[in-house]
């Protein structure tokens, strides 16, 4: 099936390129099991959350082409710590990642469900290099309690600029219909945000959602206006 998206220019295309060779400079920085661990950046920071089993380290992985930089348990849930990678050529870090610990999974005792809420609510209010949030889900679950619970929390801040996205995982398990009726509910459902389809078995989305978080911590430059023509005398 031919795609119906305009081609892209040179710029575009080498635009995208840099985004992808960016996220393949990822590298561990720190983990950190309770907030006031984690050290402070004047780096703009991107948070991954999740519930548990919505493939979000695997997601990780695949957007930074590394089979094993973020931990993806086969027990969802396993993960009770906040790990962050940074991202920048020659160990210059111009960005950092952050991988939330995924919420909801049932075999979580109730008391970590709750101060994981708690950690989380508390780092997406208060960190204050927070530039972007990447919310990932299952399309074929929709959203759960705990996910709309998050996105009431950082709804404020979004409307006053933070950057969201609304990641559907697992879209190769969906048909065409499926996946657009799901995409079309995502957007309604990211206030202000914005929303992607995303296999990370099919390498779905991979450039778009690259580029994306590029184009969060990477600015294009602005173009200057045009000189105004000379008057005629």
């Amino acid at each position: 099936m031919a795609s119906s998206s305009p081609p892209l220019d040179d710029a575009q295309a080498q635009r995208i390129k840099q985004a992808v060779g960016w996220l393949h400079t990822a590298r561990f920085l720190t983990t950190a099991a309770q907030l006031h661990h984690l050290p402070a950046y004047d780096q703009p920071e991107i948070a991954f959350v999740g519930r548990s089993n919505a493939g979000k380290s695997t997601c990780i992985n695949v957007l930074t082409q590394q089979r094993q930089l973020a931990y993806a348990s086969k027990t969802p849930g396993r993960t009770q710590h906040i790990n962050l990678f940074a991202l920048g050529r020659q160990n210059l870090t111009d960005a950092v990642l952050a991988d939330l610990p995924g919420y909801g999974y049932a075999a979580v005792p109730k008391a970590d469900k709750v101060r994981w809420q708690r950690v989380m609510a508390n780092y997406l209010m208060t960190r204050d290099n927070l530039k972007g949030v990447v919310l990932l889900c299952d399309p074929r679950l929709g959203l759960t309690e705990l996910d709309e619970i998050l996105l009431e929390v950082i709804r404020p801040k979004v409307e006053a600029g933070l950057k969201f996205l609304m990641l559907l995982t697992k879209a190769d398990k969906l048909n065409r219909s499926e996946a657009q009726k799901a995409l079309s509910i995502a957007k309604l459902q990211s206030g202000g945000g914005q929303a992607h389809l995303f296999s990370s078995l099919k390498k779905q989305g991979v450039e778009e959602v690259s580029m994306q978080l590029f184009d969060w911590t990477h600015p294009a430059p602005a173009q200057e206006p045009a000189p105004l023509p000379a008057p005629v005398l």
